[in-house]
């Protein structure tokens, strides 16, 4: 499957995407329903390329064996909107404004695509025969394949008052937010973990990110940057009427309620990623755990080199000018 940023500023490039998988190599493109009616539909030069029906969107899994992703970070969280539960590799190439998840040079896709395809390098955490053992005694050995960063997701519950169900269920990549919405009174919102009261939250708002995430929205309200292979979920404070009240980091296992009291002042919004922002009145409340669906994603080059290249070339973290060496009379020069 082959996703593209909103607009036709990407067209020519994912044309080439697509005519490299479905007429090089042979491989069936899926790509979303609009991008098909507006590029695709009536071509015959493109009968490789198939779209799918809004009731098969709940099947994507069924079919897609790995995801193409171009433009930026909001891509990747859109195509983790598409697939709500399992989901393929994500291949990302860098082709929007931050990129901070897309690590790959779009000049160099036919080389990364062969990558996946066909395998680019030997694993030695690989226990699948080997190219070169297949047809010898060898014992099974190292296997051609890609490096790929298991991203942690929060399954995230909305439950009304007084229901015995949830309203919805939604998976996160980067964080699920509550805040104070356009109200002028801070928000007043009760913290359980597994039944147990933890805190009260008096401030705009309150997130709980995973380690992708901590670079995105809970970095910018003071949280730490968390390598995506911690198993972690962040708890970060937006704006807080209180010095003590400081983000903290807890244990993927931990299972997180956020509930606002009935004698709340005012009600609270939610949003998952940006999307679907709701309501959440006196006596409703959201619960969050880790999800059991990771999302995968391809590295360039491995799992820590592609973290810390990000940092430096989005956020040029930690440059600085270097201090001069001393003089021999122990003066900087």
């Amino acid at each position: 499957m082959v996703i593209m940023k909103l607009g036709d500023e990407l067209l020519q490039p994912f044309l080439e995407v697509i005519d490299f998988l479905g007429r090089e190599h042979s491989l069936r493109v899926v790509v979303e329903p609009h991008v098909y009616e507006q590029h695709i539909k009536g071509r015959s030069s493109y009968s490789y390329v198939y779209t799918y029906a809004a009731s098969d969107k709940d099947r994507l899994a069924e079919y897609v064996d790995f995801l193409v992703c171009m433009g930026g970070d909001g891509v990747i969280l859109h195509s983790s909107y598409l697939f709500k539960h399992s989901m393929p590799p994500v291949i990302a190439f860098n082709m929007g404004s931050m990129g901070f998840l897309t690590n790959h040079d779009f000049p160099n896709f036919k080389r990364d695509l062969l990558d996946v395809i066909y395998g680019g390098q030997k694993l030695d955490s690989c226990t699948l025969l080997s190219v070169d053992s297949i047809n010898s005694m060898d014992e099974p050995g190292n296997s051609l394949g890609v490096m790929v960063t298991l991203r942690m997701r929060l399954a995230c519950e909305i439950w009304r008052k007084g229901g015995s169900r949830p309203e919805q269920s939604v998976e996160v990549l980067n964080e699920m937010v509550i805040d104070r919405g356009s109200s002028a009174f801070l928000t007043n919102i009760e913290c359980y973990e597994k039944g147990r009261f933890i805190a009260r939250v008096q401030a705009d708002g309150i997130m709980l990110a995973t380690p992708t995430g901590s670079t995105a929205y809970s970095v910018a309200a003071g949280g730490s940057m968390v390598h995506p292979n911690v198993p972690a979920i962040l708890l970060t404070p937006v704006c807080p009427h209180s010095l003590s009240f400081r983000p903290i980091i807890l244990p993927d296992y931990a299972e997180l309620e956020l509930r606002i009291p009935d004698n709340a002042r005012c009600s609270a919004w939610i949003c998952f990623d940006g999307r679907s922002r709701q309501e959440l009145g006196r006596g409703d409340s959201v619960k969050v755990r880790m999800s059991e669906n990771p999302v995968p994603t391809i590295n360039r080059t491995d799992l820590t080199s592609d973290w810390f290249d990000s940092l430096e070339r989005c956020f040029r973290w930690s440059d600085r000018t270097v201090q001069k060496p001393l003089s021999p009379g122990g003066e900087a020069e």
